[in-house]
C-alpha cells in the first residue's frame, strides 16, 4: 500500500507521481499532447546540446597537453582536466538559482558565451593556472547549459515521451562529444593545439545561437510572490523545503542515479589504463574505445522507446547489471579479444541506460521548484561522478589495478539493488 510506503521521506503523493511518470499508459490526461511530435523540435532541442558536446569533445583530448605545454607535471595536467568535473559540481544549485530567475532559454544562452570566453582563456593562456582558470569555467558552463536544457523538456515535453526526450538529449550529447575529436584533429592538423579550441568556440557560439532561437516556455511555474525576504533567502528557503520534503527520492533513487554516475565516469578511465595493463598500444586502445563509444551512441533512442513503452526498471537493472558484470569480468580479460568483447559489453551497457539519469530525475521532481530539484539532483550525481575515480585510485593504490576495476563493477549491481528496490517499474501497476 502506498501509504505504507516503507521509505522515510517518500511521500504517498511522490510515489504516486513517480509512479505515474513511470508508466506512461497511466497517464491518460497526456493524450491531449498526441500530435506533439521530438521529430518537429529536433533542430531547436537537440541542436544546441550536440554542438555543446561537439565543443568539449574536441577540447577533452588537448587540455592535458595543453598543460604540459605550460610546464605543468602529469600529476597537475590530471587535476586541470578534473576542473571541469569541480566546476560543474560546484556550480549545479547556483545554475538552478540562475536558471529560475532568468529562464531556461537565456541560461543556455549565457552558458554558451561563458564557454566561449573560457575558451579564449585557454588559448590564450601563458601559465597553467590561467589554463586551469578557464577549464574551470568550462565545467560552470556545461552544468548551467544541461540545467537548463533538461529543465526545458521537462516542462516542454509531454508525459509519455519524457524518457524518449531525455535519451535523445543525452544522446545529441554523445554524438557531439564522439564527432569533437575528429573534428578537432582536422584544424590542429593546420594550427596544433589551437585548432581544438578554435573549432569548440564556432561550436559554442552556433549552440548559443540556435539557443537564441528557441520558444519560450508558455507555462512555467509561477514565481514567487513578493515579500519582505530577498530573491536569495527566498531561494534558499525553497531548496531547504525542497531537500526536506523530497529527501526520500534523494537518498534511495538519488543514491541509485549518484552510484550509476560513479560507475559512467570510471569506465573512461578503466578503459585505457587496463589496456596498458595487457600491453596494448595506444592506437589500438583509441580504436577499441571508438567502438564502444559508438555502441554507446546509438542505442539512446530505443532506451528511451523503452523506458517509455515499459517502465523505467526495464533499462535501469539492465544497463546496471550489464556494465556491473562487464566491470567485474574486465581484470580476468588478459588478451585483446577478450578486452574488445568486455569493453563492448561496458558499451552496450552503457548504451542501454542512456538518458536514465535525467529521466529518473525529472520524473521526481515536483512541478513547483523543479529547477532547484533538478540542481540539487544534478549535484547528487555529480558527486558520484567525481567520487568515481577516487574510490578507483584508493582500492587500486592500496590493492591492485583490478582490484579497483571490480570495487567499481560492484558499485553498479548494487545501482541495481537499488533501482529494484526503490524505482517503480510497469510490474508494480
Amino acid at each position: 500500500m502506498l501509504g505504507s510506503d516503507p521509505v522515510r521521506g517518500l511521500t504517498p503523493s511522490t510515489y504516486v507521481r513517480i509512479l505515474v511518470f513511470t508508466c506512461p499508459e497511466l497517464c491518460i490526461v497526456a493524450t491531449s499532447d498526441s500530435s506533439f511530435s521530438l521529430r518537429k523540435i529536433a533542430v531547436a532541442a537537440f541542436g544546441p546540446t550536440a554542438l555543446f558536446g561537439l565543443a568539449e569533445g574536441a577540447i577533452f583530448p588537448v587540455i592535458a597537453l595543453s598543460a604540459r605545454d605550460l610546464g605543468a607535471s602529469v600529476a597537475a595536467s590530471g587535476l586541470i582536466v578534473a576542473l571541469i568535473g569541480v566546476g560543474s559540481l560546484l556550480s549545479n544549485i547556483p545554475a538552478s538559482i540562475l536558471t529560475a530567475r532568468h529562464g531556461e532559454r537565456r541560461a543556455m544562452t549565457a552558458a554558451a558565451g561563458l564557454m566561449i570566453i573560457a575558451l579564449i582563456l585557454c588559448v590564450l593562456a601563458s601559465s597553467a593556472w590561467m589554463l586551469a582558470a578557464g577549464v574551470f569555467m568550462i565545467g560552470i558552463s556545461q552544468s548551467i547549459f544541461m540545467l537548463a536544457r533538461q529543465t526545458y523538456l521537462t516542462e516542454a515535453v509531454p508525459i509519455t515521451m519524457r524518457a524518449r526526450a531525455m535519451s535523445s538529449l543525452g544522446g545529441a550529447m554523445r554524438v557531439g562529444m564522439f564527432l569533437g575529436p575528429f573534428v578537432g584533429a582536422g584544424l590542429m592538423h593546420f594550427m596544433g593545439l589551437p585548432g581544438a579550441y578554435i573549432i569548440a568556440i564556432i561550436a559554442a557560439a552556433a549552440a548559443g545561437g540556435l539557443s537564441l532561437g528557441i520558444p519560450d516556455l508558455t507555462v512555467r511555474t509561477p514565481p514567487d510572490k513578493p515579500g519582505n525576504a530577498t530573491h536569495t533567502q527566498q531561494t534558499a528557503v525553497r531548496a531547504g523545503t525542497i531537500i526536506r520534503d523530497h529527501r526520500g527520492a534523494f537518498l534511495t533513487l538519488g543514491t541509485g542515479c549518484m552510484l550509476l554516475a560513479a560507475v559512467r565516469s570510471c569506465r573512461q578511465i578503466i578503459i585505457p589504463l587496463w589496456a596498458s595493463h595487457i600491453g596494448l598500444d595506444p592506437a589500438t586502445t583509441a580504436i577499441v574505445y571508438g567502438a564502444m563509444g559508438a555502441i554507446d551512441m546509438l542505442l539512446f533512442y530505443p532506451s528511451g522507446y523503452v523506458m517509455d513503452r515499459h517502465g523505467r526498471r526495464w533499462v535501469a537493472l539492465p544497463s546496471m547489471i550489464i556494465m556491473g558484470a562487464s566491470l567485474l569480468l574486465m581484470p580476468l580479460s588478459a588478451s585483446l579479444i577478450g578486452f574488445i568483447i568486455i569493453t563492448l559489453i561496458l558499451g552496450l551497457g552503457n548504451g542501454v541506460g542512456s538518458g536514465l539519469i535525467m529521466t529518473i530525475g525529472a520524473d521526481a521532481s515536483p512541478k513547483n521548484g523543479r529547477t532547484h530539484f533538478l540542481g540539487i539532483w544534478r549535484f547528487i550525481t555529480d558527486l558520484g561522478a567525481c567520487g568515481g575515480p577516487l574510490v578507483l585510485s584508493g582500492v587500486a593504490a592500496l590493492a591492485t589495478l583490478g582490484a579497483g576495476i571490480a570495487s567499481i563493477g560492484g558499485l553498479g549491481l548494487l545501482a541495481a539493488v537499488f533501482f529494484w528496490r526503490w524505482l517503480p517499474g510497469k510490474a508494480e501497476q
